[in-house]
């Protein structure tokens, strides 16, 4: 007997149909899905984008508790520039020269490094920090141990009466708008010699005729003269550079003759190739070996040096003369600019005699402040 049909559970189509285009039956496509982009490709159930936030804000949340479990010390930094400045000041020579002359340069400005103090000091007092405060003392220390004797020197030298010969150094600027008034700025300071750098061949007419009267005789070698109330022999020029730049004499003083070297050396300049001093230190070579070889026992230099003395490039100078500010002068004795002198490039240097006081004269038409100073023979 047949058995009844029952009604078969639909299977799988083994061959279905397309679904159909919705733009074929009238109807608008669907926006296309935006390309999916790597951070946020699924793996398995969770994002790599996810991830990476996660690790990026634990990594945040630790150094955050980490700082606030061991904050910096406050003042730190202050206090390092602090210890730092007051090294340098005693240790400056062994600041290399090889890399930019930066050396030479530090030594041109050393007293000035002194400024590390009041800096400190601001910061400390900003930042609340008792120990950048006290970081300050280092600098200010070694500053007064270095400087001190300097600084207020004044109490003790600048203008003193004595001595048997009074002297004076000014670079005149070639492009001095006024030789008279520099010339007569220069004859009243009583000055027994007169040492001028930068002359040029237009303006030397005008200092001979402003200087005659005071100082019946001179002698003038390219850019550089001499005047003085006592008789001058054995002039020469020193070829310390291509063009004349330095001379030597021989001054009859009524206690006996002295060696009087008038310089100028090459100026250095703040380039991009760093402090170029290669024709300053060629031209110092020079004149120390004819310092050197002077016959005479009593010596004095005068000029524009264009270096301070404790610049290392001075040394064939500096280590056969002392300067007469260091020894027995007013305060630091800057030089230049004259409109507000930052560095004494303006020397007067002596040996075989004593210095009694050393000081700047007041300004002139002149880009430098002259130099003067008392001499005992």
């Amino acid at each position: 007997m047949p058995r009844p049909a029952s009604a078969a559970t639909p299977g799988p189509d083994p061959s279905p149909h397309p679904t159909p285009d919705p733009a074929v039956q009238g109807e608008p496509a669907a926006p296309a899905a935006p390309p999916t982009s790597p951070a946020t490709i699924r793996t398995g159930t969770i994002r790599t984008g996810s991830i990476r936030t996660r690790v990026t804000r634990s990594i945040r949340s630790r150094i955050t508790r980490s700082t606030r479990t061991h904050p910096r010390p406050r003042g730190l930094l202050t206090t390092l520039f602090a210890a730092a400045s007051a090294l340098l000041m005693p240790l400056h020579a062994y600041v290399p020269d090889s890399a930019l002359n930066v050396g030479s340069l530090i030594e041109t400005v050393l007293p000035w490094l002194g400024l590390a103090v009041p800096v400190t000091l601001g910061i400390a007092a900003v930042r609340r920090s008792r120990r950048a405060a006290v970081g300050a003392l280092l600098p200010a220390v070694v500053w007064l141990l270095m400087f001190g004797g300097t600084a207020f020197g004044g109490v003790l030298g600048g203008r003193a009466t004595g001595g048997d010969l009074t002297v004076v150094s000014h670079n005149v600027n070639e492009d001095n708008p006024d030789p008279g008034a520099t010339a007569a700025a220069l004859s009243a300071s009583h000055a027994d010699l007169v040492a001028l750098e930068e002359l040029s061949p237009e303006a030397t007419p005008a200092y001979e005729k402003a200087l005659a009267g005071g100082y019946p005789y001179h002698a003038v070698e390219g850019t550089v003269g001499l005047w003085s109330r006592y008789p001058l022999s054995g002039t020469r020029e020193l070829p310390i550079m291509p063009w004349p730049r330095a001379l030597r004499s021989t001054v009859a003083i009524p206690r006996g003759p002295v060696a009087v070297f008038v310089a100028h050396l090459a100026s250095v300049r703040v380039s991009s190739a760093g402090f170029t001093v290669r024709a300053r230190d060629e031209a110092t070579g020079i004149l120390g070996a004819a310092l050197r070889a002077d016959p005479l026992p009593r010596t004095i230099l005068m000029g524009d040096l264009n270096g301070t003395v404790h610049d290392r490039a001075l040394a064939p100078v500096t280590r056969l003369l002392h300067s007469a500010q260091d020894t027995r002068g007013a305060g630091f004795g800057f030089t230049w600019p004259a409109a507000f002198p930052l560095a004494r490039i303006d020397n007067i240097l002596v040996r075989g005699v004593t210095p009694v006081s050393s000081w700047t004269l007041p300004a002139t038409p002149s880009d430098h402040l002259p130099v003067a100073a008392r001499i005992d023979l």
